[in-house]
C-alpha cells in the first residue's frame, strides 16, 4: 500500500513545491526591491540586501559563465537522446500506444520544461547583475534557465538510468556523472555572478517541483499497468 501511494507522496511534494515557486516569485517582486546591478541605469531587485552582498562577494566570471553556458547543451543533448530512444520505440513498435509510457510522460515533461524556459526569457522578473557577451542593455536572469534546464533534466536521466541499464558499472557511472554534473552547473552558474542569489535559488525550487511532477505521473503509469 505505502508503495502505491509513492507517486500520490510525490504529487503532492510537487504541487508545494510549485506553489512555492509561485509565492517566491511574488515576493521576489515585493520584498527590498531597490536599483542593483553593474551598469547603469540599474534595474530593481527584490532581496536586494541579500543579493546585492552575495553579488559583491562572488564577483563576476565570465570564464566560468561561458563555460557553464556551453555545457548547458548537455541537458538538450540528453533530451535528445530520449527522443530517439521514444522514435526508434515507435518505430519498432508501429504504435505510438506501445511506446513505453514513461518515456511518453518524459516527451511531454520535457515539452513543459522547455516551455517554461522559454517563457521566463520573454518575461522580465529580474534582469541580470551584469551584461553579458557584449550587450548593452541587461537580459531577463529569473529563474536561471540553464540551472533549471539542468536540474529539470539530469535527475530524469538519473531515473531512467536506474530503471533501465542492467550493468551495475555502468549505472553507478552515469548516476555519480549526472549529479557530480549538476554540482558543477548549478555552484559554477551560482558563483559566475551573472544570476542573481535568488534566480539561482527559484531555479532549484522550480526544477525540483517539475521532475517530482514527472516521477510521481511516471510511477503512477507504470503501477497502473
Amino acid at each position: 500500500m505505502d508503495r502505491k501511494n509513492n507517486w500520490k507522496k510525490g504529487m503532492i511534494a510537487a504541487i508545494v513545491l510549485l506553489l512555492c515557486f509561485a509565492l517566491w516569485t511574488v515576493l521576489i517582486q515585493k520584498v527590498d526591491v531597490q536599483p542593483a546591478g553593474d551598469y547603469e541605469p540599474q534595474k530593481n531587485v527584490g532581496f536586494a540586501g541579500i543579493n546585492v552582498w552575495f553579488h559583491e562577494l562572488t564577483g563576476a566570471n565570465m570564464t566560468l559563465y561561458k563555460i557553464t553556458d556551453w555545457l548547458g547543451l548537455v541537458p538538450i543533448a540528453v533530451c535528445v537522446c530520449f527522443g530517439i530512444l521514444g522514435l526508434v520505440q515507435l518505430i519498432q513498435r508501429k504504435s505510438l500506444k506501445k511506446v513505453d509510457r514513461d518515456i511518453m510522460i518524459l516527451g511531454v515533461y520535457y515539452i513543459i520544461v522547455i516551455a517554461a524556459y522559454l517563457a521566463f526569457e520573454m518575461i522580465p522578473i529580474n534582469y541580470r547583475p551584469v551584461l553579458v557577451d557584449g550587450m548593452t542593455k541587461p537580459e531577463s536572469s529569473y529563474p536561471s534557465s540553464t540551472t533549471l534546464l539542468v536540474l529539470s533534466v539530469m535527475p530524469t536521466l538519473v531515473f531512467q538510468a536506474n530503471r533501465r541499464m542492467k550493468n551495475t558499472t555502468i549505472r553507478k557511472a552515469v548516476v555519480i556523472t549526472a549529479v557530480l554534473f549538476s554540482a558543477f552547473m548549478v555552484i559554477g552558474r551560482l558563483i559566475s555572478g551573472v544570476h542573481w542569489l535568488t534566480d539561482i535559488i527559484a531555479s532549484v525550487i522550480l526544477s525540483a517541483g517539475l521532475y517530482l511532477l514527472y516521477r510521481s505521473a511516471a510511477t503512477a503509469a507504470e503501477q497502473k499497468g
